[in-house]
């Protein structure tokens, strides 16, 4: 896999990289072992970007992905987490929850997630980070889902960052959010080495072309793109698929099954396409791609190393099913 760095060049990524959530008991329960596998085939497969969030499992995925990675060497993979949201445990004498699925993680619900964009707050995440995953440095950090906190986040949060990265604490810092416009502003009004962006640069959804992805490249930074298959409708076009965790609207699966029977005509699995399409915008660093296990690690990479032909994406535009031409 090719090897890009981000923003600044002070952190490095493979194009696919692993995302943690599902190692966090996302919807269901996982075994340490299979958590570990899922990573011990990621590396074995050469992908040497990891990501993680407080957020995912409560502390759970930081943890497990700390544990897998620890014996590696640490000059030869990179790890980025969250900052944003802190876990605070739950008060004795609170009303019990059995767990966070609620949320969207089978734990038990030990801690409960507060808000906090202060620069107190992101310090201490980041250090709250270090010691769940054991590691002597978080690589990359971004802040996230600061939707509803703009002013906290550029006044107090991001300048943290900043600081943190100038004590050397971080490598690389910006923000990960599901929209496009606020990663835009980051990208715009401040020193951010690189952005996360899910599920706004998909086969279904190409408004990162509009004004993130041309920001990024005027100003020679990087793009991490997440959530290529939509949560779901993109994996397996059908009724009843999930469209950003919601059921799909009947005009988006029509959309999907189109281009499912333009891939196959093609020869190409519709989620070959999902997971490659991305990578033709020169920002794009990486797509990084949830895993629970190894074998869904090792399916993901074949994907990844599947050729697209240019007829496949000519097709989708003049079938009006593709916007924009991204090729590197």
């Amino acid at each position: 896999m090719r090897h890009t760095t981000l923003g600044h060049g002070a952190v490095g990524v493979t194009e696919l990289s692993f995302g943690a959530a599902g190692t966090g008991n996302l919807y269901a329960p996982l075994a340490p072992e299979q958590a570990a596998a899922a990573v011990d085939a990621a590396w074995d497969a050469g992908i040497r970007y990891f990501d993680t969030a407080p957020h995912y499992g409560l502390g759970l995925s930081e943890r497990r992905l700390g544990e897998a990675l620890r014996d590696r060497p640490r000059d030869e993979f990179t790890v980025s987490t969250k900052a944003g949201r802190l876990l605070e445990p739950v008060a004795a004498g609170a009303a019990p929850v059995a767990d966070d699925l609620d949320h969207g993680f089978a734990v038990p619900a030990t801690h409960r997630r507060v808000w906090d964009f202060s620069a107190d707050g992101v310090r201490r995440s980041v250090e709250e980070s270090l010691e769940r995953t054991g590691l002597d440095r978080i690589d990359i950090v971004y802040l996230h889902d600061p939707d509803d906190h703009a002013e906290a986040a550029f006044r107090q949060a991001y300048p943290a960052l900043e600081r943190l990265r100038a004590e050397g604490v971080v490598g690389a810092i910006g923000a990960g959010m599901n929209q496009t416009a606020m990663l835009t502003r980051f990208l715009r009004d401040t020193d951010a080495d690189v952005v996360l962006c899910a599920g706004r640069f998909t086969l279904l959804d190409q408004s990162a072309l509009t004004e993130l992805l041309p920001e990024a490249t005027a100003r020679g930074r990087s793009v991490v793109v997440g959530g290529v298959f939509n949560s779901g409708l993109l994996a397996d076009p059908r009724p009843g698929a999930t469209y950003d965790y919601t059921a799909a609207p009947p005009a988006l699966l029509d959309r999907a099954l189109r281009m499912d029977a333009v891939t196959r005509r093609h020869g190409i699995p519709l989620r070959a396409a999902a997971l490659c399409y991305p990578l033709r915008h020169p920002a794009v660093a990486s797509v990084l791609v949830g895993a629970r296990s190894a074998a869904e690690i090792r399916d993901a990479v074949a994907l990844a190393e599947r050729t697209v032909p240019d007829d496949l994406w000519a097709e989708l535009r003049a079938e009006g099913l593709l916007d924009g031409e991204t090729v590197r």
